[in-house]
């Protein structure tokens, strides 16, 4: 086998996953299927990552068919609302900042110069109840 082949191979290869899940763009598939028909290699090991991805998403299924309890999804919707209709909007920032300098000279007349910044910045945010009171 070609160097040029080996190359070949290791781009089909990392190519597997997008050719079973169907993410490929039909001229690359083409290229890709036209290569595994001319590659025993290829052919069998594509053979088997397409075995296995079968076999993994049917354990998936099998294993992950737990649904969500209706309260959650009750939760869920109350946040998604609340946010989209501003209950959340409502909120104060206050900010502080100063900068004190000092610029002392010494006898030798050398200069010191030194800054503090001291800074704060607060902010409350307010839960708007009025969605609350649409329930009642």
């Amino acid at each position: 086998m070609s160097a040029y082949e080996l190359g070949a191979c290791n781009q089909i290869l990392n190519s597997f996953i997008l050719l079973i899940e169907g993410n490929i763009d039909a001229p690359a598939a083409q290229s890709i299927e036209s290569h595994l028909s001319a590659c025993p290699n290829c052919n069998a090991e594509f053979a088997h990552e397409r075995t296995m991805h079968t076999l993994l998403q049917d354990v998936l299924r099998r294993t992950c068919n737990e649904t969500a309890p209706v309260d959650l999804h009750d939760s869920i919707y109350q946040q998604i609302h609340a946010q989209l209709t501003g209950a959340f909007t409502t909120e104060v920032i206050s900010e502080f900042s100063m900068t004190e300098i000092s610029i002392e000279i010494d006898e030798f007349g050398n200069i010191e110069h030194r800054e503090v910044t001291i800074e704060h910045t607060e902010e409350i945010r307010f839960l708007d109840d009025s969605s609350d009171s649409d329930k009642s």
